[in-house]
């Protein structure tokens, strides 16, 4: 065959070429980075509310090995050395403890502070509570004639609120039980702010040292005090405060005088109300709890010398 008749042929090759584009792993370097200023920020938030009796403990967990935490033994000071006493420091027998030192305990969580700071911010609290109790007889018109009969003061057992009697204008009727309108007014008022708060109350009902006429029928002024306080939560319940946050009633009749100069005098006719820490709350728990325990011990005592006695 002639080279002339020989076919040609071309070869075409495309050359293909990629455009450079950035995808999406920016997006994922962008989002890991927020992730990161996110936790950041929490972090400082965390630390910035947390208290300082708070952070003295985290700390120490931290210091603190799982081993040691776990088992005892010493600190997490101790020298790095697998040998005791090792380390830089050749004055050191003891990890942390130089020659001639006792080992000193390392140093616990202070429960006395977390504690005292716990009844700080309790004793806000109740202050706060006292001042919106003023505020709301301050802002009431019809309120604001009586708030020479409402006593507000900090005692050791929380935020006392007493409501005292008038010569002309008494909480309730004569030598009973039954709570006059504008007395009802007061207590529903206080009964507003007092779910304000979680702290539980305790009422008490007294009575000024007067001869009561009907003691001779056996109704004293012990069982007066006790309907007239129970009568206030009644009122309480009923102006709104959850019926829950009542932990005691009681009567107390003249034994604790408000004028002790004037036995006779009508402020001893009075409702007290205290909104009690945490620390009054549990010792009356605590001692309710006791008294308990006892009755059912006495109870079995009795059962079991009943059963020998058959």
């Amino acid at each position: 065959m002639n080279s002339k008749d020989k076919p040609v042929i071309v070869v075409k090759r495309i050359k293909k070429t990629t455009v450079g584009h950035h995808g999406g792993t920016w997006k994922i370097a962008y989002a890991d980075f927020v992730t990161a200023m996110m936790a950041f920020f929490l972090l400082m938030w965390l630390i910035g509310s947390t208290t300082k009796g708070d952070l003295e403990g985290i700390a120490e967990y931290f210091r603190t090995p799982l081993k040691v935490a776990l088992q005892g033994g010493s600190g997490s000071g101790d020298s790095s050395s697998v040998i005791k006493g090792g380390g830089g420091d050749i004055s050191r027998e003891s990890g942390q403890v130089k020659r001639g030192e006792t080992e000193a305990p390392r140093k616990a969580y202070n429960l006395k502070a977390a504690q005292a700071e716990l009844e700080r911010l309790e004793m806000v609290k109740l202050k706060g509570l006292k001042r919106r109790v003023e505020r709301a007889f301050d802002t009431n018109p019809k309120l604001r004639q009586y708030k020479r009969q409402v006593l507000l003061d900090i005692t050791s057992e929380g935020l006392r609120i007493q409501i005292v009697d008038e010569q002309n204008r008494p909480m309730f009727e004569l030598a009973r039980a039954e709570v006059l309108p504008y007395m009802k007014d007061i207590l529903r008022e206080i009964a507003h702010v007092l779910n304000d708060v979680d702290n539980r109350i305790s009422l008490a009902g007294h009575t000024d040292a007067k001869p009561y006429a009907n003691s001779e029928r056996g109704y004293s002024k012990w069982e007066l005090s006790a309907d007239r306080a129970n009568a206030s939560r009644r009122e309480l319940v009923a102006g709104g405060m959850k019926e829950e946050k009542v932990l005691r009633v009681v009567g107390l009749s003249s034994a604790v005088l408000f004028d002790k100069a004037d036995p006779y005098n009508p402020i001893n006719r009075r409702i007290s109300i205290i909104v009690m820490n945490k620390r009054t709350e549990e010792s009356i728990t605590k001692d309710a709890a006791i008294v308990e325990a006892g009755d059912e011990e006495e109870a079995r005592s009795a059962m079991t010398e009943m059963g020998a006695g058959n």
